[in-house]
C-alpha cells in the first residue's frame, strides 16, 4: 500500500502510542517524553465563537475535544453567500467577513463558510455539496471556491468553476515547533534526523504537501523527502494529518511531535493567539510560495454576492487584514505561473 494513503488508523495508532506509551517511545529513541497535562484550551475552536458570523446562535453547545466543528462557520439556514475556502487562512476569515459585511450590510449574518483542505472541498462538491461531521449531515451549495491558484485553474478546466481565477495573496512555508523548540530544529535537514517526530500533511488530500515535498527536495534531495514521507511514516515517526492547519499545532501542543511544516501564516496565528507554538524560518532558496486564488462556482446560488466577495479579496481592506498574518499581495502576473 502506498505510504501516502495509509488509513487514518495508522496515524491514530501513532497518537495512541504517544499518549499511552511515552516510556516505550523514550526507551526506543533515547528522547525523554513527558505527557502534557490535559488542557481544554488546546482544542479547537480556538476562536471561542468569534469565527461564527451567524447572528442568532441559540443554545451554544461546544465542548472542546468532544463536540466541536471548528471548520464550519455560520448558519446553514438560508445563507446568502457560501464560501468554500481552503483552510490555510481560517483565522483570517472572521475579520475578512466582518469587513465585507460592513461594506455589504444586507449580507450581515447571512454568510456561511467551510475551511477544510481544498481537495476535500472538491470531493464534497462532487458528492452534492453535502457534509457529515459526527452525526450531523447537511447540504450547502457554494458560491465561491478559493484555494491554490493551480487548484482553482484545474477546477475551471474541469467545468466546475467559472473563469477567471482571481489571485489575491501569496504565502510561504515554515517549520512549526512547540514553544522553546525542544527538538532543537534549525533547518529542513533536521527533519530527517532519527528520533525527530514529525506531524506532516497527507499528500492524499492536502495540497500543501506538494509544496512541502518540493522544499524537502531543494534542501536535501530525494533522500530527505523519502525519509520524511516514507521511512518515518512506516516506522511511526511521522504522523500524517487529515487537516494540518488544525492537527499540526494541536499535536505539537499535546507533545506528540517535535516539528511539522505548515504555512507561515498558521504559525504566526498560533503565536498571536498565545499558544505554546513557535516557528523556524525556511531560507528563500529552499522555500516554496503558494498563490491563492478564487473563482465563482458554476451554477452558484448567489452569483452577485460571490463576485462581490472575490472582488473584495484583493481590495486594500482585505490585503491589510491578510498582512497581519504574513500574507503578501499576489503579483500582477500570477496567473501565468
Amino acid at each position: 500500500m502506498n505510504a501516502y494513503r495509509k488509513p487514518l488508523l495508522a496515524a491514530m495508532l501513532c497518537v495512541l502510542g504517544a499518549l499511552g506509551g511515552a516510556a516505550a517511545w523514550a526507551a526506543a529513541t533515547g528522547m525523554p517524553v513527558t505527557p502534557p497535562k490535559y488542557s481544554e484550551t488546546l482544542y479547537p475552536p480556538w476562536s471561542h465563537g468569534e469565527n461564527d458570523p451567524a447572528l442568532h446562535k441559540g443554545l451554544e453547545f461546544t465542548i472542546p475535544e468532544v463536540d466541536s466543528m471548528p471548520d464550519f462557520h455560520g448558519s446553514v439556514n438560508d445563507p446568502k453567500l457560501v464560501i468554500y475556502v481552503g483552510g490555510n487562512y481560517y483565522f483570517a476569515m472572521a475579520p475578512l467577513v466582518r469587513a465585507f459585511e460592513a461594506e455589504h450590510p444586507a449580507l450581515r449574518g447571512r454568510i456561511f463558510y467551510v475551511t477544510i483542505p481544498p481537495g476535500l472541498l472538491t470531493r464534497a462538491m462532487a458528492m452534492g455539496n453535502t457534509f457529515t461531521s459526527g452525526n450531523l449531515t447537511f447540504t450547502v451549495p457554494p458560491d465561491v471556491y478559493a484555494a491554490g491558484l493551480k487548484k482553482v485553474q484545474a477546477q475551471i478546466a474541469a467545468g466546475k468553476l467559472l473563469a477567471p481565477a482571481v489571485p489575491y495573496v501569496t504565502n510561504d512555508l515554515t517549520i512549526m515547533v512547540p514553544k522553546g523548540n525542544p527538538g532543537h530544529i534549525t533547518s529542513l535537514q533536521d527533519l530527517g534526523r532519527p528520533g525527530v517526530r514529525l506531524v506532516m500533511p497527507n499528500p492524499a488530500w492536502e495540497g500543501v504537501a506538494r509544496q512541502i515535498e518540493a522544499s524537502l527536495r531543494k534542501a536535501g534531495g530525494p533522500a530527505l523527502e523519502r525519509m520524511v514521507y516514507d521511512t518515518k511514516v512506516k516506522d511511526g515517526q511521522t504522523i500524517l494529518t487529515h487537516i494540518h492547519h488544525r492537527q499540526t499545532p494541536l499535536f505539537l501542543m499535546q507533545g506528540l511531535g517535535d516539528a511539522g511544516i505548515t504555512w507561515k501564516s498558521e504559525a504566526i496565528f498560533q503565536e498571536q493567539a498565545g499558544h505554546p507554538i513557535g516557528h523556524v524560518d525556511i531560507p528563500a532558496k529552499y522555500n516554496t510560495t503558494a498563490v491563492y486564488a478564487a473563482a465563482l462556482v458554476k451554477g452558484a446560488p448567489h452569483p452577485r454576492a460571490g463576485r462581490q466577495w472575490i472582488a473584495f479579496l484583493h481590495s486594500p481592506t482585505a490585503l491589510k487584514i491578510f498582512a497581519r498574518y504574513g500574507f503578501k499581495p499576489a503579483p500582477a502576473d500570477a496567473t501565468r505561473e
